[in-house]
């Protein structure tokens, strides 16, 4: 069973996919970048980006009833990975000391509508 989980404070999708799914004992949210939920534009540098990505699945995890602290896995995909450490610092703001989730990161040629950094999740409940 899955369950199609969309919240109005977050970007609504731009394709043929889905904010999250819940698949019953965990979540999986698609790639959130640094996308504003009422114009759709992306502005800022990377720290102002990886802020609003993580509020936006910060955001959707609600609409699904959980937390950050739910989140086990993120994949970041970077623009630049000159980027890493700026992104790191706004990223620790948002998951509490000792629940850290697993984590990969990876440059990538280019990101939809510009993007500097887009981040997905696996979350357990």
């Amino acid at each position: 069973m899955k369950t199609i989980i969309t919240s109005p404070k977050a970007p609504a999708a731009i394709g043929p996919y889905s904010q999250a799914i819940d698949c019953g004992a965990f979540v999986v949210t698609s790639g959130q970048t640094g996308a504003d939920p009422v114009t759709g534009e992306i502005k800022g540098d990377v720290v102002a980006q990886t802020r609003q990505v993580l509020t936006n699945i910060k955001n959707v995890l609600e609409a699904a009833g959980l937390t950050m602290d739910n989140v086990v896995k993120t994949t970041v995909f970077l623009q630049n990975m000159s980027d890493f450490a700026a992104m790191n610092a706004v990223y620790a703001e948002f998951f509490t000391e000792g629940q850290y989730p697993c984590r990969s990161a990876v440059e990538v040629a280019a990101l939809p509508k510009g993007a500097l950094v887009e981040i997905e999740t696996i979350c357990v409940k």
